[in-house]
């Protein structure tokens, strides 16, 4: 059976239930009236995405819960601040403990460098794949991706018994890399929608407001991925710990966050997007009601429909993530890194 992720974000919305069924509630903004829309049975929801501005019921929480289903709660800048999840959560006091270690000796870095590299070996494929049909622009391209792949064996060559010694060499490596991809990407987009590099909280353009919303789901994602295997998302290899700050989940991410480039790239060079999708802020965009669903919905089928080979199955991307995160923490036990990178 399929399952989807459940985007409540209408301002007013009110999830509830109703003969143990998902009921949503949406108010009209000019009559200020309520339209009850389908129920929606549990077990075709996958996570509930909360916005501000919406409600929901103790019934439709606990309804979630005894069917796992996560309920995630979004900030402003549509990341999320924070979720409600089962109590059994899988993990073992163990892992963390050797999580803990990893951290502080060479079984941490070795994981650290392995991210980064399958990290910026997804952006040379990203960068080889945007030479199919743009024949002007191959010379371009094909310079780009040498410098990151330069980057990559830089990354893959450092060595230090725990990843604090080489931190700030791995960051500046990185962050070369991202400039060096994001040119790239805005390069071979329509001139409306190129942009100058990477704009966070707000974004700047239209095209880092999709990556920005895409990556928060992303993150969503990780962090149930690594919860569930019995890793701590806050204890990290390379992101600085800080107070409520979840480093392993911004570790973990890397090799993954090529999953929302595609997508967007995707949307854009198919001009699937336009003005129409986003809204101007202060000092920055952001997507709007109808350009949230549309990337929601191609993310969704990229990473939760489609289908890749995985060892000997064929599987959806966000499976294989799940994989990656157990084997991440059965690796953690036998106090080794994977000699395999991880398959995105």
């Amino acid at each position: 059976m399929t399952t989807d992720d459940l985007f409540i974000n209408s301002k007013g919305a009110y999830l509830q239930v109703k003969n143990q069924m998902f009921c949503i509630r949406t108010k009209n903004a000019k009559t200020r009236e309520y339209h009850a829309h389908a129920p929606i049975a549990p077990h075709t929801v996958h996570r509930i995405f909360l916005h501000r501005g919406t409600a929901v019921s103790v019934d439709a929480m606990h309804l979630a819960l005894i069917n796992n289903i996560d309920i995630v709660l979004m900030q402003h800048d549509d990341h999320p601040i924070g979720r409600v999840w089962h109590t059994k959560l899988g993990s073992t006091t163990k892992i963390r403990k050797k999580q803990l270690e990893a951290s502080l000796n060479e079984v941490g870095t070795a994981w650290v460098k392995q991210w980064l590299s399958t990290k910026l070996g997804n952006q040379i494929a990203m960068i080889e794949q945007l030479k199919k049909h743009r024949e002007s622009k191959r010379t371009y391209l094909h310079e780009k991706a040498d410098k990151i792949r330069a980057l990559q064996t830089s990354i893959e060559a450092l060595e230090a018994d725990h990843t604090e010694a080489i931190a700030d060499t791995l960051r500046g490596l990185e962050g070369t890399a991202g400039r060096l991809y994001f040119e790239t990407l805005s390069y071979v987009l329509a001139k409306e929608y190129q942009f100058a590099g990477r704009s966070k909280r707000p974004a700047h353009d239209a095209f880092n407001a999709f990556l920005n919303y895409g990556y928060g789901i992303l993150y969503s994602m990780v962090e149930h991925a690594l919860v569930i295997a019995g890793i701590d998302p806050f204890v990290g290899f390379m992101h600085r710990d800080g107070y409520n700050q979840r480093s392993m989940v911004y570790d973990f991410i890397e090799p993954y966050r090529g999953h929302v480039e595609q997508v967007v790239v995707k949307l854009f060079t198919a001009k699937k997007v336009n003005q129409s999708h986003t809204d101007a802020i202060k000092d920055g965009v952001r997507l709007n009601e109808m350009g949230k669903p549309l990337l929601t919905e191609a993310l969704g089928k990229y990473l939760r429909g489609d289908k890749i080979k995985h060892g000997r199955k064929q599987q959806t991307r966000e499976n294989i993530m799940k994989q990656e995160a157990v084997t991440f923490a059965q690796s953690l036990l036998k106090g080794q890194a994977l000699s395999d990178k991880p398959q995105v």
